[in-house]
């Protein structure tokens, strides 16, 4: 039964969690509302931000957990991918607890760490049984994933430019809506018409996603509605909404029911920052529920990035003696 301390740092939330026997004991998340004013995170900021919030947040896990340093079994981090400057506090962080404690340091891969987020023990909520799919979906990364086990994972697919989350970010942008703008594009469309205009589907061959055409002609959409119509936006922001995010949300459970089919799996997860996206929920239980599969949706605490499933994933790895050195490096691409 480990206790384990788990630090992620990867972008623009600075947190930590404590886990024990893959209970989740705390969960701390300190947001960074500064990228607000630049529309986009900003790296050298961030990598600020993380060094100011790091010990405070470090501290309330643990007082939220009912344990002292004394009591870790070992430290974990996210490794990669990420920021390399905000990576580099929570490592360097995890590693001098570590040393000073004389503990294992466990490092750990952010995506699938989202996926073993489905595998937070919780009572009354089932967990998903190998072999299973899971839809990842963040603001940086689209990734289809075939896991076998809890360390073994295979990307079936992936984006080949924009992530599903930038989908959302940049056409909430076009709109004028403040960062982030996923979740107001979410809020707003839940009063609007998903048919009232037609955004096309990227034909991309195979199991990998593409949004960068999407985009664009969303752009083009908007331009030109505007030149007929000023106030275009302002009059129809629901509906345009409620469009755009049908569209993005179909794109990825197409390729997601595709994947599903050719592995003949129904074992089906969504994971990732995007995968709080009420239609994406919507969608995704209506599109189990007409293919008899078992779907699995994290809590809304563990979709957007947050300690707890760096330490879940900490613990399995605990379990199969992967631990790394001092010398471990962080990296901003996905180590997986």
């Amino acid at each position: 039964m480990p206790t384990i301390l788990a630090i992620e740092s990867s972008c623009d939330e600075t947190a930590a969690s404590v886990c024990e026997d893959r209970v989740i004991l705390s969960n701390i998340i300190f947001s960074q509302k500064i990228h607000e004013h630049y529309g986009g995170v900003v790296p050298e900021l961030a990598s600020r931000a993380h060094l100011q919030s790091i010990i405070p947040a470090v501290d309330a896990a643990l007082k939220q957990s009912g344990k002292i340093l004394s009591e870790i079994d070992a430290f974990a981090f996210t490794q990669s991918p990420g920021l390399l400057g905000a990576l580099l506090v929570g490592a360097g962080f995890a590693k001098s607890l570590a040393l000073a404690m004389n503990k294992p340091l466990i490092g750990i891969d952010h995506m699938q760490a989202h996926v073993l987020a489905n595998l937070i023990k919780k009572d009354g909520k089932k967990i998903p049984q190998f072999p299973f799919l899971c839809l990842t979906v963040s603001g940086g990364h689209t990734q289809i994933i075939l896991c076998t086990d809890y360390l073994k994972m295979e990307v079936l697919g992936k984006t080949l430019d924009d992530a599903a989350g930038e989908a959302f970010d940049k056409t909430a942008k076009i709109l004028g809506l403040p960062y982030p703008g996923g979740p107001l594009i979410d809020k707003y469309s839940k009063n609007g018409d998903t048919m009232k205009y037609k955004f096309p589907e990227p034909k991309i061959a195979g199991l990998d996603f593409s949004f960068s055409g999407l985009k664009t002609a969303f752009l083009y959409f908007i331009q030109e509605q505007k030149k007929v119509n000023s106030n275009f936006i302002e009059e129809n922001l629901a509906d345009i909404c409620a469009s755009v995010q049908s569209r993005i949300v179909s794109v990825l459970l197409n390729k997601l029911n595709k994947a599903a089919q050719q592995n003949n799996i129904k074992e089906i997860c969504i994971a990732g920052g995007v995968s709080a996206n009420s239609g994406l929920r919507e969608s995704f239980a209506q599109m189990g529920e007409e293919n008899g599969w078992n779907i699995f949706v994290p809590d809304f605490e563990y979709c957007t990035d947050n300690a707890a499933m760096i330490a879940i994933s900490a613990y399995y790895k605990y379990q199969a003696g992967e631990f790394e050195t001092l010398a471990a490096v962080p990296s901003a691409r996905t180590m997986s």
